[in-house]
Order: structure tokens, then C-alpha cells, then sequence
């Protein structure tokens, strides 16, 4: 994952443009009404959404998985904590987050690592913390498109699996969190060579049960 990754960011740059995404503009709002001080990005990309966050008044960090992506977001805001690494190897700190704000990443692994991911999110919230990640649904136009590597999971692009959520199966993966929100979002991206493009994500909005 991490090769792929770094070679679209050498290759793509800001692949997605500057600007934050729609979901990150809805999680901030959401943030605020908790009165949410501290912010971890779980895998955060070339910076855009924690540049975002911060800029909205939170204290953010970011964990990316790319050398590539670390040196593009801190070309833009060398203040921000970037970790290098996977985020199934949290936690990269001792410190616990008020929320965790993830964008299409947790559709990247297959089963026991998305498993294991959102274990690793219970152990890095503080009390009561939040969480927020948006994934791939089944409606996604790529959906059922390449190998099937597991149940509703594809490699649409060679190096690259995803896997395609319904509700109830997003919901299965939260179920040891306290649900507020969930549902569907469109996602409006400019995929610079391809164009402007919709995705069809499913979003979740969860707080940790107490320890």
C-alpha cells in the first residue's frame, strides 16, 4: 500500500486539490457542537484536511503511511505532527485524542486489518472520544469491477483492493462504539487528468463506549 501510494503522490501531486473535502467540512461542525479540542487524522495524505482542521481552530496531528505525502503537507504547514507509518501501527504517541477524523481510508484493508484498525482507534481516543470516517459504498460506480479478493472487497486497480461497504456492514464494524450518525454522502472530487468525479460514500459518526 505504501508504494502505491507514494508513487501517485511523486507522480500526482496534489491529486485532489487543496481543498478539504465535503466530509471534513461537516465533521469540523460536528466537532465544534462536542466541544472538541484535539483531532488525529488517520491517514492523512498530503495534509489537506489536517491543514484544514487546524486552520478551523483544532489541534491536530496526522499519521501517513508516504514520505511523499509528510514532505507535500509539510511544504504548506511545517508546524503540524506528522507520524510515518501505518495506521495499524498505532498508537505513534501517548497522547489521546478528543476524535478521530479518517476519509476513505478504512476501505483499503481487508478484514482482520480494518478490524484491528478501529481496535487500535478505541485505544488512541480519550474518554467519550469521537470518530468520524467516511468509506466506499456498494453504490460506488468501481463497485464489483476487478478481483475479488474477499466478500465485497475488489483490486479495481492493480495494487490497490477496496472494499465496498453496505450499512449494515459499516455498522458491524462500529458495533462496540455509541452510533450518532450515519448515511450516505456525495462526494464531489476533481481527479485533475480524469476530471471531476462523484463518489457515493458512506460516512459514520460514532463515540467511544466508555473504557
Amino acid at each position: 500500500m505504501s508504494s502505491y501510494w507514494n508513487k501517485r503522490f511523486l507522480e500526482g501531486g496534489i491529486i485532489w486539490g487543496e481543498n478539504p473535502s465535503d466530509s471534513a467540512k461537516i465533521a469540523s461542525e460536528l466537532f465544534k457542537k462536542e466541544n472538541i479540542k484535539s483531532i488525529l487524522v488517520a491517514g492523512s495524505g498530503y495534509g489537506r484536511h489536517t491543514i484544514y482542521f487546524e486552520n478551523q481552530g483544532f489541534d491536530v496531528e496526522g499519521i501517513e503511511i508516504t514520505q511523499e505525502g509528510i514532505r507535500l503537507a509539510k511544504s504548506v504547514n511545517s508546524e503540524i505532527v506528522y507520524y510515518e507509518g501505518s495506521v495499524l501501527d498505532m498508537p505513534f504517541s501517548k497522547k489521546k485524542y478528543d476524535a478521530i477524523y479518517c476519509f476513505n481510508v478504512l476501505h483499503l484493508f481487508i478484514k482482520d486489518d480494518r478490524m484491528k484498525f478501529i481496535k487500535l482507534c478505541t485505544q488512541t481516543l480519550s474518554e467519550n472520544g469521537a470518530a468520524y470516517f467516511t468509506v466506499f459504498s456498494e453504490k460506488e460506480e468501481s463497485f464489483g469491477k476487478g478481483a475479488e479478493i474477499e466478500n465485497n472487497t475488489f483490486e479495481s486497480k492493480k495494487g490497490r483492493a477496496v472494499h465496498y461497504f453496505t450499512e449494515d456492514d459499516l455498522l458491524n464494524h462500529f458495533d462496540g462504539f455509541e452510533l450518532l450518525d450515519t448515511g450516505i454522502i456525495d462526494e464531489h472530487e476533481n481527479h485533475g487528468d480524469t476530471g471531476k468525479h462523484v463518489h457515493k460514500l458512506r460516512y459514520i459518526y460514532t463515540r467511544k463506549l466508555g473504557d
